[in-house]
Parts: C-alpha cells; sequence; structure tokens
C-alpha cells in the first residue's frame, strides 16, 4: 500500500508539473500577495479609524472638564461649595477617563505606525516581486519560443533525412534498373536470350546489315572527295549515266515520229 501511494503521488505530481505554466503561478502568487496588501492597509484604516474616535471622545472629556471647572468656581465665587465640590469631584472622574483614552490613543497611535510600516515594507516586497514576475514570465517565454524552434528545426531536419534517403533509394533503383536493361541488351544481341517478340535479329542478319550500312558509308565518303577534288566521282557518273539512258528511252516514247517525204 505505501509503494501503491508513493507511485500515486508519483505520477500525480508529474502530471501537475506537465500542467503547471509558470506564468500562471506566478500571476496566482502575485494576486496573493495584492489581496494581503490590502489587507494589511484596511487594518491600517481600521486603526486609523479608532484613534481617531479615541481623538474625538478626548476632545469631548477634555471640553466637558474644563466646563466643570467652570461651573466649579462660579459656584464658589456664589458661596457654593458644595456645588463647587460636586463639580470638581466631576472634574475628576473625567480626568480618569481621559487618562485611560490617552493611554489607548497612544497605543493605536504605536500600532498605527507599525502597520504602516509594514504596509510599506510588504509594498516594496510585492513591487520587487510584480518585476522578477514579468522578467521571468519575458524569460520563460523566450525560452518556450526558442525550444518550439527547435522543434522545429528538428522535425525540418529529420524530414529533410527522410527525403534524402528516399531519394538515394530512388537513384540505386534507378542505377539497378539502368544496368539490368543494359545487361538484357547484350544477352540479346549475343544470342543467349531468344527475343519473344520476333523483333530481334539473328547474328549473321546483323553482321551483313552492319556491312551494308559501311559500303553505303564508304561509298557517300568517295563522293564527297571527289567533288572537293573537282571532278565527279565514278558513282556519280555512272548515276548520271543511268538517268540519260533513261531519258533517251522515255524520249521516243513520247515525242511523235515524222518520216521524211
Amino acid at each position: 500500500m505505501k509503494r501503491m501511494g508513493m507511485i500515486f503521488r508519483a505520477k500525480a505530481n508529474k502530471a501537475l508539473d506537465r500542467a503547471e505554466d509558470p506564468r500562471e503561478t506566478l500571476d496566482y502568487s502575485y494576486q496573493k500577495q495584492l489581496e494581503l496588501l490590502q489587507k494589511v492597509r484596511r487594518g491600517v484604516a481600521d486603526v486609523a479609524t479608532s484613534r481617531k474616535r479615541l481623538e474625538l471622545q478626548l476632545n469631548q472629556l477634555q471640553s466637558q472638564s474644563g466646563k466643570l471647572e467652570d461651573q466649579g468656581r462660579k459656584a464658589l465665587a456664589l458661596g457654593r461649595e458644595d456645588l463647587a465640590r460636586e463639580a470638581l469631584s466631576r472634574r475628576a472622574a473625567l480626568q480618569q477617563q481621559v487618562t485611560d483614552l490617552e493611554t489607548q490613543h497612544a497605543t493605536l497611535q504605536g500600532e498605527e505606525e507599525k502597520l504602516t510600516l509594514a504596509a510599506q515594507r510588504l509594498q516594496a516586497k510585492v513591487d520587487a516581486f510584480r518585476t522578477k514576475k514579468e522578467t521571468i514570465k519575458a524569460t520563460y517565454t523566450a525560452a518556450q519560443a526558442q525550444t518550439r524552434i527547435g522543434e522545429a528545426f528538428s522535425g525540418i531536419s529529420e524530414e529533410m533525412g527522410d527525403v534524402g534517403l528516399a531519394i538515394q533509394r530512388a537513384e540505386d533503383k534507378t542505377a539497378q534498373l539502368q544496368a539490368r536493361a543494359g545487361a538484357i541488351d547484350e544477352l540479346l544481341a549475343s544470342g543467349a536470350l531468344d527475343d519473344q517478340s520476333g523483333m530481334h535479329k539473328d547474328d549473321i542478319q546483323a553482321e551483313l546489315d552492319r556491312l551494308s550500312g559501311g559500303t553505303d558509308v564508304e561509298l557517300e565518303l568517295q563522293r564527297m572527295k571527289a567533288e572537293l577534288a573537282g571532278g565527279p566521282s565514278s558513282g556519280q557518273q555512272a548515276l548520271e549515266g543511268g538517268t540519260s539512258q533513261q531519258q533517251s528511252q522515255q524520249q521516243p516514247q513520247d515525242t511523235p515520229r515524222f518520216d521524211k517525204q
């Protein structure tokens, strides 16, 4: 069970790592710090409000104390010592309240100063964290973009490698087919393989065709040499003679004859 629990926690932690975005985590932490700062400022405002209320009460008590002192003076001037004593007694009770309120006021004022200083320090920390947060987010975004670009280039390189292998295979197959075709032509020419289509000539006919083609080439070469030398070759003369004879044989047939009278 312990092992299963450890495996589950490890896989859950890995899944959370994949799902976690540091930028979102930083923004969430910054939001929480702002909320804490807002609470501190609200506490400072509450303490300041309490201090102000104490100050108002002190002012009222001091005003009443001053009024009772004036009443005691007037009563004493009128010969009413009992009234003067009563006024002074009330004034003494108010003075005790004033002393207590002044003590509370001093305590609240000290708490207010502490909270104000804490708020200022927290504000400085929040500002520093905000700057660091934005820097980390920018760095993370740039690193993420570089990683994606690198992965894209890696994918392109892999695809180009596959294309290069495909081209190499195509060239190898083409060379193999060309070699096979050449070998088959040589085997057909040598007679080692039979041409089932009947288009292939035997070796004797091929040699006769080769000699005949060579003779025509030699005659043409002799004629060209004779033309360059300035006289017609024997083959050309024979050709011209044959043409003249044909014309002389055809002329009596075409031209009517006239008997001499």
